[in-house]
C-alpha cells in the first residue's frame, strides 16, 4: 500500500473504470467513483494504490478523505483480475489504521443500495449499516466502523 504518484492518475482511472464497470447494469448509470478526479484526489494526498504483479500496473485503489472528524473511503476499488485475492479487505484494513494513525474514532463508507456484493462484504469485515440517503440520484447506504 503506497500513496499514488501524478504520473499514475491516468493509470487509477482505468483501474476504478475496470473495477466499477459491472455495475453499471445494477446501478443503472455509472457509479460516481467511475467520474472521480483522480488526479485532483493524488494530489490532494487522499489515493492509495496497491501495485499489480507487472511493471506499472496497479492492482487496487483507495481514496480516503478526512471529514468532519471522521475517516471517509471515499472509493476502494480492485482490479477484476485480481478480485477475490483479498486486496479489498486489505485497503479497508489500512484505512482502518489509518484512521487510528490520524486520531479519528471511526472509518465511514457509502456503497449503492444496488450493489449487493458490498452489502453482505462490509458487515462481515465488522462494518454496521447506519443509513440509507439518496445523493445526487445515487440511492447509497452508509456504514460505519469504530476503531
Amino acid at each position: 500500500m503506497r500513496a499514488a504518484r501524478p504520473e499514475e492518475a491516468e493509470a487509477v482511472g482505468a483501474l476504478v473504470e475496470a473495477a466499477f464497470s459491472r455495475h453499471v447494469a445494477a446501478v443503472g448509470r455509472r457509479p460516481a467513483p467511475m467520474d472521480d478526479d483522480h488526479a485532483a484526489r493524488i494530489a490532494a494526498g487522499q489515493q492509495y494504490v496497491v501495485d499489480g504483479d507487472g511493471p506499472g500496473t496497479l492492482a487496487a485503489s483507495i481514496v480516503l478523505v478526512k471529514d468532519d472528524g471522521f475517516l471517509v473511503v471515499n472509493n476502494v476499488a480492485v482490479a477484476p483480475d485480481c478480485q477475490r485475492q483479498g486486496h479489498g479487505r486489505a485497503l479497508l484494513t489500512f484505512a482502518e489504521d489509518e484512521a487510528r494513525r490520524r486520531g479519528l474514532p471511526e472509518v465511514r463508507l457509502h456503497t449503492h443500495a444496488r450493489m449487493a456484493d458490498n452489502l453482505i462484504m462490509y458487515p462481515r469485515l465488522g462494518y454496521v449499516e447506519a443509513g440509507r440517503e439518496n445523493q445526487g440520484g445515487f440511492d447509497r447506504v452508509l456504514f460505519v466502523k469504530t476503531v
